[in-house]
């Protein structure tokens, strides 16, 4: 092994991660510009005012023409293949405040099959399947530009159900998954109000000042939802083409997409990942980190303390971002406990026992971890999550000996549940797939290597025996996913990936008796990047809400410095 030319990617990874901290002493990152998120953002601000805003709707509709391809197709990012749901979001937009090109049609005439009505609806929900979370706002949203002509086949989503009491909503088996309340409330109106008429008009009519003011508490201060200005564009949309343009929900909204707009016209997915991305830095940086007094004090400041109006979950979790539509969720939760047991030593606080105990209230029935809230087990991205689970596992393994002892022998009991749970769903060769990241170059555009990859490195520090098997299968699947170049892609077969290549060393260094040659070939494909100067190019290898792709520019920093730094302990 090369540790000279280990030492010196370190030392020029760890110069410019310091360098990217922002003026308040964090890391915010920089997630992908969105054709997704532009789209939408434009088309809900043309419906709120079109004369105030026409500023932001023509740059807007200039960015996208500009990034379309020559077919006329949209990805979800600059860098991301073709789809249908970014070219036709992208149409409609420009469908309704611009002129799309012709080529866009020609494209989405040939993806769908045609380009009535029929066609439109069938390939939207054939693609999105059972979860219409974001295929019904998809369609709505068609509607509202004139591309669909009838509601009639557009389903309609239940938003009486929101006044219930929020504890009931994971019996409701309801269309949506756990984050999209305010969705269920602006599509269903109006879906209700463009629908006809029948003899339970009258009743659900009288849901809609009810549901109303859910959506109002739902909403946070400065107005963008879960920090996302797609799911804040479909919701303002909705509302100001339901009747309610002047409501309160919606003139927030609008100020929040007028406030999170680039300067080139175009919105990201989210506005950042700046917790998440802060913890991966202090993950990657450890000892080589300085103001570690600053950082404990940040993120414990950031630790939710009350109980979160969106998803009803109660106080001590963290979310992704510092931002006020951020919501708690368990590997962000996760993210920071690991973090501030690197800056603390192992010093417990308070601030570390109730966010050990929000993950213990979390946990599913089955064992598993799942990302914001318990029992809603219906939908993909509510069900547990390998990757997730196993980075919980992590959490409790390493602060159980400094907890209270009763809080110490619900976490070991938590620790066997979440294993007997990764056994279980572990796949016959040795994998696990995530529910946040995946491949597009993959045929399923799932990422088995990255799942079996974060696991693994999780798994490395348990005592338990089950973990130790566990981690050994799931090493077998990533040394016979590795390419002939040396790198990982997200499946066996699949073009390597810096990020995944990164994440597949770091597992590999994490666990004594890994394969030595096999983490040399995963370092010479690395440090052939590094030398031609793409080390830092963008990979959209992660999955926002409802299968959108974007990139994050400090995942090539985190996970490449993260991985040298394991393989430089390794050959120690």
């Amino acid at each position: 092994m090369r540790t000279e030319q280990v030492n010196e990617m370190i030392a020029d990874i760890t110069r410019q991660l310091l360098q990217k901290r922002s003026s308040d002493g964090v890391w915010r990152g920089g997630l992908s510009s969105s054709a997704i998120s532009t789209s939408v953002a434009i088309f809900a601000l043309y419906q709120i005012d079109s004369d105030t805003y026409e500023p932001y709707i023509r740059k807007g509709a200039g960015w996208l023409k500009k990034t379309m391809r020559a077919d006329g197709s949209c990805g979800d990012s600059v860098e991301s293949p073709s789809n249908m749901t970014a070219t036709l979001l992208s149409y409609a937009s420009l469908y309704a405040v611009d002129i799309p090109p012709h080529e866009t049609e020609t494209y989405l005439k040939e993806r769908l099959g045609g380009n009535t009505d029929e066609d439109i609806v069938q390939g939207v929900l054939s693609y999105y399947g059972k979860d219409l979370t974001f295929s019904v706002p998809i369609l709505v949203m068609c509607a509202l530009t004139g591309v669909i002509t009838h509601w009639d086949r557009i389903p309609q989503l239940p938003f009486e159900l929101s006044v219930l009491p929020q504890r009931l909503f994971r019996f409701l088996r309801l269309p949506v998954v756990s984050y999209a309340i305010p969705a269920l409330i602006a599509v269903g109106i109006l879906r209700y109000k463009k629908g006809k008429r029948d003899f339970l008009s009258s009743v659900r009519e009288s849901f809609i000042g009810k549901s109303l003011r859910v959506l109002e508490k739902l909403q946070p201060s400065h107005g963008g939802f879960l920090e996302a200005a797609p799911l804040t564009a479909f919701v303002s949309m909705c509302m100001s083409g339901a009747g309610f343009r002047e409501h309160a929900v919606t003139q927030k909204a609008a100020q929040f997409l007028i406030k999170t707009v680039r300067p080139d016209g175009a919105w990201p997915i989210d506005t950042d990942l700046s917790c998440w991305v802060t913890s991966l830095s202090i993950k990657a940086l450890g000892e080589d980190l300085e103001d570690k007094t600053f950082f404990i004090e940040r993120i414990k400041r950031n630790a939710f303390a009350f109980r979160h109006p969106f998803t009803g979950a109660k106080e001590g979790g963290w979310g992704w971002s510092d931002l006020p539509g951020s919501v708690p969720d368990a590997d962000d939760t996760s993210g920071a406990l690991v973090a501030l047991h690197v800056l603390t030593g192992g010093t417990y606080s308070e601030e570390v026992g109730k966010g050990v105990e929000w993950l213990l209230a979390l946990q599913n029935e089955d064992g598993g971890m799942p990302t914001f809230c318990k029992g809603w087990g219906k939908l993909p991205f509510d069900r547990s999550s390998p990757d997730i689970s196993a980075h919980s596992l992590l959490a409790f393994e390493l602060w159980q000996d400094a907890l209270p002892k009763e809080l110490r022998v619900k976490c070991r009991r938590s620790i066997r549940g979440l294993l007997g749970w990764m056994w279980k769903i572990q796949s016959s060769d040795g994998s696990w797939t995530p529910l946040w990241f995946g491949d597009q170059d993959a045929k399923d555009e799932r990422s088995p290597v990255y799942g079996t990859a974060m696991a693994v490195e999780y798994l490395s520090t348990s005592r338990n025996p089950l973990a130790r098997k566990l981690a050994e299968n799931g090493l077998r699947y990533l040394l016979d996913s590795q390419n002939e170049d040396g790198g990982w892609g997200g499946a066996p077969k699949v073009a390597s990936k810096i990020t995944l290549t990164a994440r597949a060393l770091s597992a590999l260094a994490s666990y004594p008796e890994s394969d030595l040659k096999s983490m040399e070939r995963g370092f010479d494909y690395l440090y052939g990047m590094y030398q031609s100067g793409l080390l830092f190019r963008p990979e959209p290898i992660g999955l926002y809400f409802a299968r959108l792709w974007y990139s994050e520019e400090l995942y090539n920093h985190t996970f490449v410095l993260n991985a040298l730094k394991k393989l430089k302990q390794r050959i120690k």
